[in-house]
């Protein structure tokens, strides 16, 4: 009696179960480091333009407006990328994927015949991604950390626009990143609405109880227009010689 050769185990990269498991925790991370970095290389994305802000915003709310602001100024900043002499797609509108100002900036993008970038993430109460994501450059995460780390490896450039706490904390990472000197650039960090970033961010207070220094004040500037926010943007952007893409905000060893 000859016996019935034995199932071969799958290949470890194969078995869901070890993949989902707690000790295969470190390849799902960098998983989510590789993936995107393949698929921003092969879409010739060479660097972005950060829109952070409120999901809960629509065009006809009550702050419409800002709804209305994102999609215009996303609409400039892409026409006007356009028309840079490069091989490369340069200062690409990237969001968080979901609606409101994430919506607004990537309909604004995509309005004007630009790519546009959608890093959404997993969460108990599901987040959409919005339909005007560059197909091949909509990505969802598991790890925030992960998908903190894409927002500013290619930034050129943040705006915020009024919103809650992860708004919030994505503005205050920026700004950690570049007042410690983290990064090998400085990321500008504009913010959308003087009159809501005045009475939620008191600066003025930090300051004055020795919690920042002055300096620390020019690392953003507050604007109400999208020609105002486009027109800093701009001041900051410095000509650069494109050459790989991606380009990332490299570590600055101090």
């Amino acid at each position: 009696m000859t016996s019935e050769p034995a199932t071969p185990a799958p290949l470890a990269y194969e078995n869901t179960q070890f993949v989902t498991s707690d000790e295969a925790r470190p390849l799902r991370i960098l998983a989510e480091y590789l993936e995107p970095l393949k698929r921003f290389r092969q879409a010739g994305v060479h660097d972005t333009i950060v829109f952070f802000g409120s999901a809960r915003m629509t065009a006809e709310g009550l702050m419409g407006h800002y709804y209305r602001d994102a999609q215009t100024l996303a609409r400039m900043i892409t026409q006007w990328s356009k028309s840079l002499p490069s091989h490369a797609h340069r200062y690409v509108i990237c969001s968080g994927g979901g609606g409101g100002i994430m919506e607004a900036a990537n309909r604004g993008a995509s309005e004007a015949g630009g790519k546009t970038i959608g890093l959404n993430i997993s969460l108990p109460n599901e987040q959409r991604a919005n339909p005007w994501i560059t197909h091949e450059l909509a990505f969802n995460f598991h790890y925030f950390f992960m998908r903190k780390l894409w927002f500013a490896h290619l930034a050129r450039g943040l705006v915020a626009f009024p919103g809650g706490f992860g708004t919030l904390d994505e503005v205050t990472e920026i700004l950690t990143l570049t007042q410690t000197r983290k990064l090998d650039r400085r990321i500008p960090v504009i913010l959308y609405g003087s009159e809501y970033w005045n009475e939620i961010l008191n600066f003025k207070a930090l300051l004055r109880h020795g919690m920042i220094s002055v300096e620390d004040l020019e690392l953003f500037e507050c604007v109400d227009t999208p020609e105002a926010a486009l027109s800093a943007l701009q001041a900051h952007l410095e000509p650069e010689t494109i050459g790989e893409t991606p380009f990332f905000a490299h570590t600055q060893r101090l």
